[in-house]
């Protein structure tokens, strides 16, 4: 039986990160705002000062999935975290327990690092992935909205 290997993106998965994170926008039904390339992994997710990282996961050399995340910091609370941006198993291989290595491996970078928490959003209509983080013991901030200030509405604010 294989065994799962989970490890950082390099050179060259830029063609594979491409694929696996469009099959995620597919499923969330936003492909229409999938503006990713290949350009764009290698300059912001493995240059040498990265703004994001990816880990891929591997099944046996077949790609299961895969997590992008980047450092955030509550100033409040004097906290650093994460910020899960991604998390995408494929759908023949759900329900084997690859999410939660996936996210249990971030917990562990997480703890490494000194961080005390990892945010994450999901879609609302998306009850599998929302059960499945509950049943982690994660929770919905109560009270608090998300907002987005989009290309248009930024490049208006900063006069460009």
């Amino acid at each position: 039986m294989s065994t799962l290997e989970i490890r950082r993106a390099r050179a060259g998965d830029e063609d594979l990160i491409l694929t696996l994170l469009r099959e995620l926008a597919v499923y969330e039904k936003i492909e229409d705002r999938f503006r990713l390339t290949r350009e764009v992994i290698a300059s912001d997710f493995l240059c040498a000062g990265p703004h994001c990282f990816c880990d891929l996961a591997f099944l046996g050399g077949d790609p299961v999935g895969v997590m992008t995340s980047y450092p955030i910091y509550a100033s409040f609370s004097a906290a650093r975290g994460i910020f899960l941006e991604d998390l995408f198993v494929r759908p023949a291989f759900r329900g084997k327990g690859f999410g939660k290595a996936l996210l249990t491996h971030l917990a562990r970078r997480a703890v490494a690092d000194g961080a005390r928490y990892i945010d994450w959003f999901v879609i609302d209509w998306n009850k599998p992935s929302i059960d499945f983080y509950e049943s982690l013991g994660a929770e919905s901030p109560k009270g608090w909205l998300s907002y987005r200030l989009g290309t248009s509405a930024l490049e208006r604010l900063a006069g460009v």
